[in-house]
């Protein structure tokens, strides 16, 4: 399992061996209390998918249908990332996604659970998971969707709106690109400007796809 980062005073997650399968790790992180959100979540909700994905995506964190059911990118945002992945010729079943926290952060809106970002202490918390799950899937290419999960991987200085679509080497993967999480497509003020978001947010994942063929 990685170490926290210099700095970094969260609990590390678990203890894992350095060498642990996507099964063994899921198993493992149902246990994980290294920040206080297991407190509030229904349950972790770790990485599905291939096993040997070349192109892994990573998100923020889970949402309400996530939590309820258990599983990555199954609400809204996860409906549009299908749609986005056909689009640009991917087959989601061929691709591994996750996300940077694997429980949902919420506050209380009326009846309503409404998405809340996660902290500094409590990516960091993740971090090790994250870390494992990229160990074992060895993708070659890596698309972070959003701020949360670019700047968890390339620093807190990256901005996705300046450095948006492009292809980055990194030591975690051969490659890394960041674009929008599918959630900013959802919360577009209109159709047109949805529309026009989700034409570039098409074109960042032929990008990758691109580079793998």
């Amino acid at each position: 399992m990685a170490k926290p980062r210099t700095g970094d005073t969260s609990k590390p997650a678990l203890s894992m061996p350095a060498n642990a399968t996507l099964p063994g790790l899921a198993k493992a992180s149902k246990n994980c209390q290294a920040c206080d959100l297991w407190k509030r979540g229904t349950q972790t909700v770790f990485g599905e998918g291939s096993p040997g994905a070349s192109l892994m995506l990573i998100g923020e964190q889970p949402g309400d249908q996530e939590d309820l059911q258990g599983h990555p990118f199954v609400g809204p945002a996860g409906k549009l990332l299908d749609t986005a992945l056909e689009r640009a010729g991917i087959a989601r079943e061929q691709t591994y996604v996750t996300n940077a926290v694997k429980h949902f952060k919420w506050e209380p809106r009326g009846k309503r659970r409404i998405h809340k970002k996660p902290n500094t202490a409590e990516i960091a918390a993740c971090r090790p998971w994250l870390e494992a799950e990229i160990a074992a899937v060895q993708p070659k290419i890596i698309v972070c969707l959003g701020a949360t999960a670019a700047q968890s991987l390339l620093g807190r200085a990256f901005r996705v709106t300046q450095q948006r679509g492009l292809l980055l080497k990194s030591k975690l993967a051969p490659f890394i690109m960041a674009t929008v999480h599918p959630s900013s497509i959802l919360r577009a003020p209109d159709e047109e400007t949805r529309h026009a978001e989700m034409q570039r947010f098409i074109e960042d994942l032929k990008k990758a796809a691109n580079r793998l063929s």
